[in-house]
């Protein structure tokens, strides 16, 4: 089977409005979490996010787009111009059939939603926008992205909640190691930070007002955010002849189900999502050097994450860090966000730390690179992501 490599990549994120502005702030420990500036905040009780301030849409594109474009969207559209030209991508007619899209998104247009239903409950409008519909389907980012970029093979949506982008990436990569498609953009989008998108979330009670604080004895829930990452996915052999600069290679890929409660937590699917991408990439554990974790800072995930972890590497665990410490739970997109992370660990030799770690947590007894970047040699790494809906899904990268 073929080798896929990743040639480019695009962000926009609580941390910056590009990818070498991502890394440069998750290499500082820069936490994007503050407060929300959202219509009738003081109605919420949570009221902080990892929110993208300043988001001028009207200097990246016209009013017609602007119209047919909800805000995940807007973020999409952006991390795949910046992806495509970061890997000088150029096309033939005959490429455009077997290069696609495949993103991933929790909530789809979600702010769209929320703006019409304001407008028609309390604001008492009979209609809604003409284009609501083209805005808030899940599939409207890779549509657009399909597109603008004249993108003619296989695209769609993965919508698997917390691994959507995850989901996405896999099936991205199979498609190109089997031969399915020559090129495929990848990654996901979200942007749930309005006022139903959280009232919606405070409901679970798995939120926290204060702060993300993973693998903490202190941590008491997740903190969302919003953004979107894209990377070019293209065929390794491809790549090489025309010179591509290659960040990375996607090794493996695994998904499972729990097929147990709807929204906790169980530790043989996760554990068998992990092994089941060691063994695609054909790498034992303990050619690891690091692992980009789900790490949500609620108790049940942390503490069952590390127990799978624990069961597949033992006492040769290597470091563990979650980034949503800093950049926020990003729903569907957040899996491709945190590829990032691997990116910088694999090629600049750079550990991503977990921010806000306190205290000790006898149940997550793990090297989390608290508070503080490392530096490190890394040949291999792998990226989990664990949903609601018991749907697991975990890469593996290689430094290429």
């Amino acid at each position: 089977m073929r080798r896929v490599a990743i040639t480019g990549a695009g962000s926009v994120n609580a941390l910056a409005a590009d990818v070498p502005g991502t890394l440069k702030a998750l290499a500082a420990g820069q936490v994007g979490i503050g407060a929300l500036d959202v219509p009738e905040v003081e109605r919420l009780s949570i009221r902080i996010g990892a929110q993208i301030h300043d988001w001028d849409a009207e200097a990246r594109f016209s009013r017609q787009e602007i119209a047919l474009y909800d805000r995940a969207t807007q973020f999409a559209v952006e991390a795949g111009a910046q992806a495509c030209t970061a890997a000088g991508l150029q096309l033939t007619e005959a490429e455009t059939l077997r290069a696609g899209v495949i993103l991933g998104t929790g909530g789809g247009g979600y702010t769209t939603i929320d703006e019409s239903y304001r407008a028609v409950y309390p604001g008492g409008r009979n209609r809604v926008h003409p284009f609501t519909i083209p805005r808030l389907m899940h599939n409207a980012a890779a549509a657009h992205l399909a597109m603008r970029h004249g993108l003619k093979g296989p695209s769609f949506t993965v919508s698997t909640a917390c691994a959507s982008s995850n989901h996405a990436m896999g099936l991205a990569f199979q498609m190109v190691r089997s031969g399915a498609a020559e090129v495929i953009l990848t990654g996901g989008a979200e942007a749930t930070l309005c006022f139903g998108g959280i009232k919606a979330w405070e409901g679970l009670r798995v939120m926290s007002p204060d702060g993300c604080r993973p693998f903490c004895a202190t941590r008491n829930g997740l903190v969302q955010g919003e953004g979107a990452a894209v990377f070019v996915f293209e065929d390794y052999d491809r790549a090489r002849a025309r010179g591509a600069e290659i960040l990375a290679e996607v090794a493996g890929f695994s998904m499972t189900s729990d097929a147990g409660d709807i929204v906790a937590p169980d530790l043989d699917g996760a554990r068998r999502a992990i092994s089941g991408a060691l063994s695609d990439a054909r790498l034992s554990p303990d050619e690891i050097q690091y692992i980009n974790a789900h790490g949500t800072a609620t108790a049940a995930n942390d503490r069952t994450e590390v127990e799978a972890l624990r069961q597949i590497f033992g006492d040769t665990l290597p470091p563990v860090s979650s980034t949503k410490s800093m950049h926020g739970h990003l729903i569907g997109a957040t899996g491709a966000v945190e590829a990032l992370a691997c990116i910088m660990a694999l090629r600049d030799g750079i550990i991503a730390p977990t921010m806000g770690y306190q205290q000790a947590d006898a149940a997550c007894a793990i090297d989390c690179v608290p508070n503080e970047a490392r530096r490190a040699h890394v040949g291999a790494a792998l990226s989990n992501a664990f949903a609601f809906g018991g749907m697991n899904a975990c890469l593996a990268f290689r430094r290429a």
